[in-house]
Parts: C-alpha cells; sequence; structure tokens
C-alpha cells in the first residue's frame, strides 16, 4: 500500500492514476452509462411491446364476433406471429370459435399452435392442455389426449385431471383404469361437487 505525507502526496497519486488508468475508467463510465441506457429503452420497448400486442388481441378478438371470414383470417395470422400470452389468448379463442363449427381438426390445430406460444407460462399451458385433451378424446384420439394430459402440471389440476383420464381409458374399454383414476381424484383435492360426480361415474361402472 502506498502511505502518503501530506495531501500533496494524496493529489499527486491520484494524477498518476488517472493518467494511467484514465481511459479505461472512461471506457468503463461510457459503457455503464451506455447499459443504463440501453437497460431503460429495453424496458421501454418491451412495455410498448406489450401494449401494442394487448391491443392487437383486442382488435382481433373483438372482429372474430362478426363471423366475417376476413376476421378469422386476421386473427389465424395475428396468433401464428405472436409468439406470446396474446397468441396463445388467440389461438384460444380461434379454438372455440372452430369447436362451435365442429371443425375439430382446426381447432386442434390452434390449440397445438398456442401451447407454443405460452411455453413460458405453466398455468396457461395447463389450461390449453386441458382443452386439448377434451377435444382429442372428440375426435377418437385416447393416446394422445392420455399424453396430453400428462403436460398439465400443478396440484390444483390433480382432480380435473383424474376426471378426464377416467373418461379417456373408459372410452378405449378400460374400465379398471378409469376406476382408479376416479377413485384417485376423489381421494385428491376435489371440489365436493366433483367429487360426487366421479364417485357417480364409479358406481356406474359395470365392474
Amino acid at each position: 500500500m502506498e502511505i502518503y505525507n501530506n495531501e500533496n502526496d494524496q493529489v499527486d497519486a491520484l494524477k498518476r492514476f488517472f493518467a494511467e488508468n484514465g481511459k479505461a475508467l472512461a471506457v468503463g463510465v461510457i459503457l455503464g452509462v451506455g447499459a443504463l441506457v440501453g437497460w431503460r429503452y429495453w424496458t421501454s420497448h418491451q412495455i410498448d411491446t406489450a401494449r401494442g400486442a394487448s391491443l392487437a388481441y383486442e382488435n382481433a378478438v373483438s372482429s372474430l364476433n362478426s363471423g366475417k371470414p376476413e376476421a378469422i383470417a386476421s386473427a389465424e395470422k395475428f396468433a401464428a406471429e405472436t409468439k406470446n400470452t396474446y397468441g396463445a389468448f388467440a389461438s384460444l379463442e380461434l379454438a372455440q370459435q372452430y369447436v362451435d363449427a365442429n371443425q375439430l381438426d382446426k381447432a386442434e390445430k390452434q390449440l397445438q399452435q398456442g401451447l407454443v406460444a405460452a411455453a413460458a407460462d405453466d398455468n396457461l399451458k395447463s389450461v390449453i392442455n386441458m382443452r386439448l385433451a377434451r377435444l382429442q378424446l372428440q375426435l377418437k384420439q385416447p393416446d394422445a389426449a392420455l399424453k396430453t394430459l400428462d403436460g398439465i402440471k400443478g396440484e390444483g389440476w390433480t382432480a380435473i385431471v383424474a376426471d378426464l383420464r377416467g373418461e379417456i381409458l373408459l372410452s378405449k374399454g378400460d374400465k379398471q383404469g378409469a376406476r382408479t383414476a376416479w377413485e384417485a381424484g376423489v381421494k385428491s383435492d376435489a371440489s365436493p361437487a366433483l367429487s360426487e360426480m366421479m364417485r357417480m361415474k364409479i358406481n356406474n361402472l359395470s365392474i
């Protein structure tokens, strides 16, 4: 450590330090300021992007209610190009439109697309997976539906998943599997109404 005898020695030492390290310090300050400005710009850009996506989503969904072909095409374009939560919501809305129109294959495609857009949101992915599994059951794709159910995470889904799993297994003729699924559902966090419904399904089994 350098020892200073008086203030002049300290001043001289500082002069030497800045002479030797001035450029590096200047670069560091510039980089620091640049990083701060960059961070603020990025944050502002993210907010503006989110606002734009929100507005575009609202416009796309509200126009869907008109039932016009161009509105559906516009919503499909938005859903396909928007790889975030808003894109996933748009896919859910479109899927419901197609289910109502009995166009189940198109509905399945939208839900699959929504899963990709919702990759960062486990709760939203669970919602989409649940709807997709129900749709696959309607399409008589029980094995695909069971696989889709495996993608649903979170304790709050346990009973609902068990109920649907029982329905899927029953559609395959697996009555014992359906019973096991419903019994597990009854023992889980099911609401009283759902528990009672699963008990009724168990009692209706002929095994």
